[in-house]
């Protein structure tokens, strides 16, 4: 797989890890559907967190399928969902700023007000 952006690659890991902080006993194709991914950027983001020791993998006992896992996030996972949080807070932030500053110049432009 390609590598991406810091920036898109933590948009993904923080979108995975909020979903799965919400139900950790959804599949793969489920998360795929609720973070609004592919089932293989799913499949690839989970590999990473797990390497990372951001989320542990265990099975899902009362289900009767024992191929279905549930995705726990750690201790170390849960810090850095908050991490990841405050960067991505800070990126909108700005770039929320700049699209602003862009919208009152251009309206300057214009003649328009800005409100």
């Amino acid at each position: 797989m390609r590598t991406l952006p810091a920036s898109h690659q933590d948009s993904l890991h923080l979108q995975v890890m909020r979903v799965l902080q919400e139900n950790p006993e959804q599949s793969q194709r489920e998360l795929a559907r609720s973070a609004g991914i592919s089932l293989g950027s799913v499949n690839y983001v989970l590999k990473a967190l797990v390497a990372k020791g951001l989320v542990k993998l265990g099975n899902f006992s009362a289900n009767p399928d024992k191929r279905r896992y549930t995705y726990i996030l750690t201790p170390k996972g849960i810090a850095e969902k908050t991490a990841l949080t405050h960067r991505f807070l800070h990126r909108k932030r700005a770039e929320y700023e700049a699209l602003r500053a862009e919208i009152e110049m251009l309206s300057d432009e214009i003649g328009e007000a800005w409100e």
